[in-house]
């Protein structure tokens, strides 16, 4: 059971992300129609950089999916067999994606500034 609920959270995590990604991707288009809306042109600083990150975050949020389908596989066999041994790749990859969001986050802000 144990090994279902880390699936499903992982699966909501790559949702999260595939969902977050889909946001940032329809970024520029809100600003667009929001610089219309209030009469004022307002050009958005990331010069399509939100679309290119939000294709990014939505194929990972994807690939963290498959992932952790296979990873979920894996500790079923090795639980059948009493083999399991402990994996951190899938773990690495959501640290280093987060750590990598923020950074791109803080450029974008700055920049933005």
């Amino acid at each position: 059971m144990a090994n279902e609920r880390t699936f499903l959270a992982w699966i909501r995590t790559s949702i999260g992300i595939m969902a977050f990604g889909f946001v940032v991707e329809k970024f520029a288009l809100f600003v667009k129609q929001l610089s219309y809306f209030l009469g004022k042109e307002i050009t958005p600083p990331s010069h399509g950089y939100s679309s290119i990150f939000g294709i990014l975050l939505v194929a990972l949020g994807a690939l963290m999916g498959a992932l952790s389908f296979i990873r979920y596989k894996k500790v079923e066999r090795q639980i059948d067999e009493d083999t399991y041994k402990p994996s951190l790749i899938l773990d690495i990859l959501l640290a280093i994606s987060v750590l990598a969001i923020g950074i791109f986050l803080v450029i974008y802000l700055i920049h933005s500034v």
